[in-house]
């Protein structure tokens, strides 16, 4: 069940479902979403020096991006065919028995930003702000303002609480992260998978 306007602001009341910042609940909540706004801090990939990007080898991810802070006032430019993560001002809780969806709004969509390749799914439990997987589609360059409304989450209630929500118990990757994070897959190759 998706969790309407109604809802939101409920679960929100309640504590159980956290959005901090939520500087203005009336233009943010939707009628069944929670628009999330651009943060200052962005991770760019030069890649033309690299011959390729290993899974199993986190240094390679050190070798070809840069993190670029955006101060307030000004703007971060997407060009055509660039991928670049950011992540939400906002800071998320869910409870075990919430699941939240990313997704791209369709104001920027008409400009060609997408604003996750995969990563769509905050899992019950996460806590943290939701890194973006910024990417322009379109043929023009765009510019990104912090601060600006990017994605929204959808959040739906589940049938039943999570037995294990993300976090410590399920040595979860990305808990608590509060800037956007680089892939933690070499991770899964420690651990045999």
């Amino acid at each position: 069940m998706i969790l309407s306007d109604g809802d939101i602001r409920e679960r929100l009341a309640e504590g159980d479902l956290v959005v901090d910042p939520l500087d203005d609940p009336e233009l943010q909540i939707q009628p069944s979403s929670i628009d999330l706004r651009l943060g200052h801090e962005f991770v760019t990939y030069q890649t033309t020096h690299v011959p390729y990007i290993d899974p199993e080898d986190a240094n390679t991810q050190n070798e070809y991006t840069n993190r670029v802070e955006i101060e307030e006032g000004e703007r971060f430019i997407l060009h055509p065919g660039e991928f670049a993560l950011a992540s939400t001002l906002e800071r998320i809780e869910l409870p075990p028995d919430l699941v939240a969806f990313v997704e791209g709004r369709s104001s920027l969509g008409r400009l060609a930003i997408v604003v996750h390749a995969t990563a769509g799914l905050c899992d019950p439990g996460f806590e943290g702000k939701i890194t973006l997987e910024l990417s322009n589609l379109g043929k023009v360059p765009v510019a990104l303002h912090p601060r600006m409304r990017i994605s929204q989450i959808v959040v739906h209630e589940m049938k039943s609480e999570a037995e294990v929500p993300y976090g410590a118990d399920r040595g979860s990757k990305y808990q608590g992260q509060d800037r956007p994070e680089l892939t933690r897959i070499d991770q899964d190759f420690a651990d045999g998978e």
